[in-house]
C-alpha cells in the first residue's frame, strides 16, 4: 500500500548546489540551491528566487558559477543558504570561502569547493524563477579526480538535500554499472 502526499517538491537524490556571483564591484556572494539540475547537454536549469543577492549579481554580469556542495563544507555550505547576501555583505567570507576567479566566465569559483561548472547566463524567468546557464567549462581540483582521469564521487563526497525530512546526506556505495546492468535482461 503507498501513502499519498499530494503536490510536494520532493524528488532524490537532490545535489545541493552552491552558486556564486560576482556583484557590480566584484564582491562575491554565494547560496545554497537545491532545486535544479541538468536541463539539456550543456545547460544547467535552477530555481532562484529574484530577490536573492546572488541572482541580482547574476542578472547583472550574466555569469555564475555552480559548486557542489560538499561532506566536508556542510556547515558553510548550509550558512550560505540560511543567511541572506542582502543582509550580510560579508556572507561569502564569513563561510569561510575564497574566490578563485574562472577563466572561462565572469564568475568566482569557490576554492573549498573541488567541483565546479562555469556557466554563462542564457535565460532567466521572473514569474517561475527559473535560470537558465550554459556550462562553459567543468573544473575539479586534483584530489577528486580517479586514476581514468575523471571525478570520482566518493572522493569529490557531495551532499545530498532530503527534502522530506530537511536532511543533508552523503553518497553510499556503488551498486552497479550504468548502461550495462540491465543487458542481462536482453
Amino acid at each position: 500500500m503507498r501513502k499519498n502526499f499530494g503536490n510536494k517538491t520532493w524528488l532524490y537524490p537532490m545535489p545541493v548546489f552552491i552558486v556564486a556571483a560576482y556583484d557590480k564591484n566584484g564582491k562575491p556572494n554565494a547560496m545554497n540551491a537545491a532545486w535544479g539540475g541538468i536541463y539539456t547537454d550543456n545547460r544547467i536549469g535552477i530555481c532562484l528566487a529574484e530577490e536573492h543577492k546572488t541572482t541580482q549579481n547574476i542578472l547583472g554580469s550574466k555569469a555564475f558559477t555552480v559548486s557542489m556542495a560538499t561532506v566536508d563544507n556542510v556547515i558553510a555550505c548550509d550558512y550560505v543558504g540560511i543567511v541572506s547576501g542582502n543582509k550580510e555583505p560579508n556572507k561569502f567570507a564569513n563561510a569561510g570561502f575564497h574566490e578563485i576567479k574562472s577563466e572561462f566566465v565572469n564568475a568566482p569559483i569557490i576554492e573549498e569547493l573541488p567541483m565546479t561548472l562555469e556557466c554563462e547566463l542564457v535565460s532567466y524567468d521572473p514569474q517561475s524563477n527559473y535560470m537558465i546557464g550554459r556550462i562553459v567549462n567543468v573544473s575539479a581540483t586534483e584530489e577528486v579526480i580517479n586514476e581514468k582521469g575523471k571525478i570520482d564521487p566518493f572522493k569529490l563526497q557531495p551532499i545530498l538535500y532530503d527534502p522530506c525530512n530537511h536532511n543533508y546526506l552523503s553518497i553510499g556505495k556503488k551498486i552497479g554499472k550504468a548502461f550495462s546492468d540491465g543487458k542481462s535482461l536482453k
